[in-house]
């Protein structure tokens, strides 16, 4: 794994696709996917000047954090089991995936008792897709005021895993509609919601052409994982 080679290409990647779509690339960060890497593996990568890490379970990042410099931002990206809460409130700066008004009261408790804010992102399951996690469109807008009435409870934006595509452009549509949807999230709150967590290592350009603040990239950046068993997406990144 030449991880220097990976980012500097990555980052050619991401600013074309800026260029492409008329952003300006500081518009648009990229988040080291660091699940199954080991702490050493997420200290080069942060030499090489990477500050921002998802991890998709609380025990794995429990001790990967320990480990790491202290400098660097997490987000959990995974799916959140409302057991697991108190300590991702703890562990992480941002949950990206809640996926329910019930988990979002379970984390605004924690959040409370830790006298801490939590800012969060709204995960939308745009395709419908049985195999993940996430908002329907429609309960997501019919629970947003709920949400966004909690104490200590933040909403930063939203965020998506598309369908796996061979062929990126046939997401695109997904893509499109999370901002679309974000959108209407902010006329019904009245207050913009700055991030769409959305396109990993095989979409991401697609992602980014459709209006990404956040791109979660692991493959593309650290090779495939020893374990990995499938193409097929993950809840957070493949």
């Amino acid at each position: 794994m030449d991880l220097a080679t990976n980012l500097n290409n990555l980052r050619q990647r991401i600013s074309a696709a800026c260029e492409r779509a008329g952003r300006d690339p500081e518009t648009v960060t990229l988040q080291a996917v660091s699940k199954g890497q080991p702490p050493e593996v997420v200290r080069a990568a942060a030499d090489l000047g990477l500050t921002l890490f998802g991890e998709n379970r609380v025990q794995e990042a429990r001790v990967k954090i320990e480990q790491s410099p202290g400098r660097l931002h997490w987000h959990m990206i995974g799916h959140l089991q409302s057991n697991k809460c108190r300590e991702a409130v703890q562990l992480f700066e941002m949950i990206q995936s809640v996926d329910s008004l019930a988990l979002a009261e379970e984390i605004a408790k924690w959040a409370d008792k830790q006298a801490k804010t939590m800012p969060i992102l709204l995960e939308v399951n745009v395709a419908g897709e049985a195999s993940k996690f996430g908002y329907s469109p429609a309960k997501l807008l019919a629970e947003l005021s709920q949400i966004n009435a909690l104490r200590k409870i933040e909403i930063h934006g939203l965020m998506t895993v598309a369908p796996w595509s061979l062929e990126p452009e046939k997401v695109r549509h997904i893509f499109r509609e999370l901002r679309e949807l974000k959108e209407q999230g902010e006329q019904i709150l009245g207050a913009p919601l700055p991030h769409l967590s959305m396109g990993m290592s095989g979409d991401f350009e697609v992602a980014i052409e459709e209006g990404a603040t956040l791109v979660r990239l692991g493959t593309a950046l650290f090779g495939q994982r020893a374990r990995a068993k499938r193409q097929t997406s993950e809840v957070g990144e493949i």
